[in-house]
């Protein structure tokens, strides 16, 4: 029977920019009899509002945290300098769900160029300028893109991902569920080593036989 990985994730959060090395070694590795399934979790909603400098100050500290727990991860913080921040992540999960739509490989693909031009290059990605730009970088037909980014259709199919996340008890990112024979587990992430989600999917997996 067909089990399923349920992947939240947000491309703003800086946990998940951290995991990605290791998601994608954990997907690779994966029984292939296991389907995965990416949710958009929408860490922050839309606002116009400057992120206050308490909040500036918090997301900087995750940032030097995450540096030091996970080997090889690097932020460029000029983008405090540069950008005018906004705590909104929602305009960049539309724009997964957009690219998506325009073929399916885009997900994860929009999702990396996403994190790499706001962690790397100090781009603003809460921006739609921003993330049409990327759109076009990619290779996504430009206005098709721009047009869906702010559609209702898009935003109805966050807010369905958002609630069915929240319909797992997924409230945090990034998350793991896997799904098997009904039964719905947590997969404890690892940042650095994939042997251990490995080891508990296999384990999961096999008692369920």
């Amino acid at each position: 029977m067909s089990s399923q990985l349920i992947y939240v994730h947000d491309p703003m959060c800086s946990w998940c920019w951290g995991f990605t090395d290791t998601y994608l070694q954990l997907v690779e590795q994966l029984p292939a009899n296991v389907e995965i399934v990416r949710l958009l979790g929408g860490l922050a909603p839309d606002t116009d509002e400057i992120m206050p400098e308490s909040t500036r100050l918090m997301v900087q500290q995750n940032w030097h945290r995450i540096e030091q727990l996970i080997p090889g991860i690097q932020f460029n913080y000029d983008f405090w300098t540069k950008c005018q921040p906004r705590r909104a992540t929602y305009p960049a999960c539309r724009a997964v769900i957009a690219a998506r739509e325009q073929d399916a490989q885009y997900d994860l693909l929009m999702t990396r160029k996403i994190q790499k031009a706001y962690y790397q290059e100090a781009r603003n990605t809460s921006e739609n300028n921003s993330l049409i730009e990327l759109a076009d970088e990619l290779g996504l037909d430009r206005d098709r893109f721009a047009e869906a980014l702010n559609a209702e259709q898009i935003q109805q199919q966050l807010l369905n991902e958002i609630a069915s996340a929240r319909s797992i008890d997924v409230n945090s990112f990034p998350s793991l569920m896997l799904q098997h024979m009904g039964k719905m587990e947590p997969v404890l992430i690892n940042y650095t080593d994939v042997t251990t989600m490995l080891d508990q999917i296999n384990e999961s997996l096999g008692s369920t036989e």
